[in-house]
């Protein structure tokens, strides 16, 4: 599967780091075969607040920053302003909520939904199951 990622802020990213894990995650097994079935492509975008603000209200009409949204046809956009804010909370590095979000993304082109508590729970789970699998992978 093809994977295009696009910076649309200043700030320096790891492409290659983003790009690696988004392959070993299209890797798994179940998560990579339901991916792959409905995408040949996957883009990633890293955006600003403004511009998440923007098309968030424009798709979802939420007129408010988001961290990460996921389109029916192979696109995440995550925004990275708000990546930062939530490492920082959270205690974790951006690089590691950069790749939390790139999870969740995926999960929602997967299928999963995050909008009732039940299913946001096996979401979420599924989630840090995902994150912990991969991010050693990527880091041993």
């Amino acid at each position: 599967m093809k994977i295009e990622i696009n910076k649309l802020v200043s700030d320096k990213i790891d492409f290659e780091f983003l790009e690696k894990f988004a392959k070993k995650i299209l890797s798994l097994d179940k998560l990579g075969t339901k991916i792959s079935k409905k995408f040949s492509e996957l883009s990633i975008a890293i955006v600003d607040d403004e511009k998440i603000k923007a098309l968030n209200k424009k798709y979802l009409n939420k007129d408010r920053i988001t961290d990460v949204l996921a389109f029916d046809y192979g696109e995440i956009i995550i925004c990275l302003d708000q990546a930062k804010r939530q490492a920082k909370e959270l205690n974790l590095s951006t690089e590691q909520e950069l790749a939390i979000l790139l999870i969740h993304g995926i999960l929602h082109l997967a299928g999963y939904n995050d909008r009732i508590k039940k299913d946001k729970e096996k979401m979420f789970k599924q989630q840090n199951k995902t994150f912990k699998e991969v991010w050693q992978k990527i880091k041993s």
